[in-house]
């Protein structure tokens, strides 16, 4: 795992937003500077996420830029806050977190929605414990010890408080149908999965799961999985997730966002019904 400090996304979400308020106001990196009485490449440093800002100085910029008190202004507060918080229940799983993915777990316990595509696996907020650790072993090649993964496993169950909490977040996974079919650990562990999907589709109103079937064909110039993080605040900065073997990849471009919006809406509209879904992994289930 890197040691380098990464940039955080609250703090690249931030930045990119004093951004868009300064070109929007007609101001310079120049003109921003003389207000803070800094450099341009400290204001450009922020605004690419480098460093934060402290909450004094945002004040500052934001009456500048024409900003008055009111849900947008206290959402970039709050972001700049957040960029600066150490302490988080994750620190008993540093050995085995990248810093990338510990940015998506805490961002996940941030937005008010989040949309997924899986072609293989189901995914990691839906897993029951048997299945993750099968999953997790089945990549022991990344792992360095028995430890490793045990603590990993129990990473992926703790990030699933984030379904049940008081406001929780607001799932729509969209499955292969391989996810299905693929065996995981064995009949016994993936019919238990296949159930627990069920128990959700029924239990949690707030999360949809819909299968994307064989007989839908090749979704249509879609890569991999991706998953669509989506923000409650005001700023209305959303980001696109990708996880590759060994790499992370956050995509915060609108263009590219949008492209991904519309790649998932294609395959939300090819996918089967949340109902006809739940017909169908009761069929596979059955088949096991």
């Amino acid at each position: 795992m890197t040691t380098k400090q990464v940039s955080t996304v609250r703090r690249r979400r931030l930045g990119a937003e004093l951004r868009r308020l300064r070109e929007a106001a007609g101001m310079t990196l120049e003109d921003a500077a003389k207000i803070l009485e800094c450099s341009d490449s400290k204001i450009s440093r922020i605004e690419t996420g480098h460093i934060g800002i402290r909450t004094l100085d945002l004040r500052v910029l934001l009456a500048r830029y024409g900003i008055e008190p009111g849900p947008r202004y206290d959402a970039l507060l709050t972001l700049a806050r957040e960029s600066r918080m150490r302490g988080h229940w994750l620190q008993k799983f540093n050995d085995v977190l990248t810093d990338p993915f510990r940015d998506f777990i805490r961002l996940e316990e941030d937005v008010a929605s989040m949309r997924s595509y899986e072609i293989q696996l189901v995914p990691g907020l839906l897993q029951t414990e048997d299945y993750a650790r099968a999953v997790i072993e089945a990549g022991r090649v990344l792992w360095h010890s028995r430890e490793e993964i045990d603590k990993f496993v129990a990473l992926r169950m703790e990030r699933q408080r984030v379904l049940t909490k008081e406001q929780p977040l607001h799932l729509w996974a969209i499955l292969g149908e391989a996810a299905l079919r693929c065996v995981v650990g064995g009949p016994e562990i993936m019919r238990a999965q296949l159930h627990r999907l069920l128990e959700v589709h029924h239990d949690l109103p707030h999360v949809a799961i819909q299968v994307l079937p064989f007989s839908a064909g090749p979704p249509a110039g879609i890569g991999g999985p991706f998953v669509i993080l989506e923000f409650p605040d005001p700023v209305e900065l959303d980001v696109v997730y990708l996880e590759n073997l060994g790499s992370n990849l956050y995509i915060e471009d609108d263009d590219e966002i949008r492209r991904y919006q519309r790649a998932f809406d294609h395959l939300r509209s090819a996918a089967l019904s949340p109902k006809d879904s739940a017909s169908l992994i009761e069929k596979v289930a059955k088949e096991l």
